[in-house]
């Protein structure tokens, strides 16, 4: 049986790029009422987008934070609600340049979605500083060409078990190079 492979190329469409980034802010909340004390603060409707910019991701995106606290020498208590805005740049680390067209669909996961780390009076007695933090993974999904062979002779069945020998040898074990997979986004 002859083992003369021919390759096709396939054009289909991969993780052409990634990029990862953890982010904290700090945004400034004005109470209608001079706050004596902070109860609780959290965080509710997260929207966010994302856009392909040279080499990097940007999302952009909003969410609401709600602070409650007293006030009136801690008798009376309130919650006071904010819009806060964001943008977040984040690099490709990864980025493969086989790709056959610039127009990419970008897919963003908030890995951790904003939340408060903290809530305290500001300086002036006025205000409360709510410090946040969030954390984005990002993919570039892009059109590429992949190589593969085709047997003209018929199907892998075809094929004597002894031409995929798994076997490896101590010498050949020795040889692998354990990092050879490893990437950022395993740590």
């Amino acid at each position: 049986m002859s083992q003369n492979f021919n390759y096709r190329e396939i054009i289909t469409k991969a993780v052409c790029g990634k990029g990862r980034k953890f982010s904290e802010a700090t945004h400034t909340i004005s109470p209608s009422h001079r706050p004596s004390s902070i109860l609780g603060c959290w965080i509710i409707n997260h929207k966010y987008s994302a856009e392909k910019k040279g080499d990097t991701v940007v999302v952009q995106g909003s969410y609401d934070i709600n602070c409650w606290f007293s006030y009136n020498k801690n008798t009376k208590t309130d919650v006071a609600t904010q819009t806060v805005t964001y943008s977040d740049a984040i690099p490709l680390s990864m980025q493969d340049t086989n790709i056959l067209s610039d127009e990419m669909d970008v897919i963003a996961r908030a890995i951790q979605q904003p939340n408060t780390l903290e809530a305290t009076i500001s300086e002036n007695g006025a205000n409360v500083d709510v410090q946040v933090e969030r954390e984005f993974l990002v993919e570039c999904i892009g059109e590429t060409k992949v190589a593969v062979a085709c047997n003209p002779d018929g199907l892998l069945e075809d094929f004597p078990a002894s031409d995929y020998s798994d076997d490896v040898s101590d010498e050949e074990y020795e040889r692998l190079d354990p990092n050879f997979l490893h990437s950022e986004f395993d740590k």
